[in-house]
């Protein structure tokens, strides 16, 4: 198991936002998180990147808890977010911006992994001097991505990937998430677009106000009649 979060809470002053949350996440799966704006999505992901505080509960990754732990120290472990607004360095150029995902790396074959990202993803080496905030939207949650992906993560967190992107874009942005997953990797996907969540993912949480309602594996999701309804328009 890579990541469990058993019963968590998390408040916001007096407010409750997440209210005893508990999911599993297991080497090489992808998981998404499903929900409406509001549900505690991205309150959910801060907490296991170390950015939110929780009030009781426990989150584990591998063998060790991680919930006191700063967020240095988990970026160490390899938990690796890519934030909603993807949070660019966007004075900096695309390279720059790589080479900042593996400040923390010392294994001295970053030049490698620089190589390999232009592989996957050619715009960004023909792009590689220009400043990051000139790209499009589409081209910068790519960099976003590759980025995150040079410091090397064990389990990567990603919140709303497709938001405000062109549906070519999305699509594009899909198949990059996929081919992440078929990697090996494990991947935590909050997403609002269930039909993309579901595409890439072997599993589902529904949040709705701070709760998990619903859980499974997508496929079963997918022909659940409150989430056809609620989520599919159908």
């Amino acid at each position: 198991m890579e990541l469990q979060i058993k019963d968590i809470r998390i408040h916001y002053g007096e407010v409750e936002a997440i209210k005893g949350v508990g999911l599993q996440i297991d080497a090489g799966e992808t998981v998404s998180l499903l929900g409406a704006n509001g549900a505690g999505k991205s309150t959910l992901l801060k907490a296991v990147s170390g950015l939110k505080k929780i009030s009781s509960g426990e989150i584990w990754f591998r063998d060790r808890r991680i919930d006191e732990a700063p967020s240095q120290e988990i970026v160490r472990q390899g938990i690796i977010q890519v934030p909603e607004g993807r949070r660019l360095f966007t004075n900096m150029t695309v390279r720059e911006n790589l080479l900042m995902g593996a400040y923390l790396r010392q294994d001295g074959r970053i030049s490698e992994s620089l190589t390999s990202i232009y592989q996957h993803f050619p715009v960004l080496e023909k792009r590689s001097k220009v400043r990051a905030g000139s790209l499009s939207g589409g081209e910068q949650q790519m960099l976003a991505i590759s980025r995150a992906l040079m410091a090397q993560p064990r389990i990567f967190l990603l919140d709303e990937p497709s938001i405000g992107l062109s549906p070519i874009m999305v699509a594009e942005i899909t198949k990059v998430i996929s081919d992440i997953g078929k990697g090996g990797l494990a991947i935590f996907l909050v997403e609002q677009n269930v039909r993309i969540a579901f595409k890439i993912s072997h599993r589902g949480y529904v949040l709705e106000t701070g709760r998990v309602v619903l859980h499974g594996k997508t496929s079963d999701l997918e022909k659940n009649e409150y989430v056809k309804k609620a989520y599919l328009g159908v």
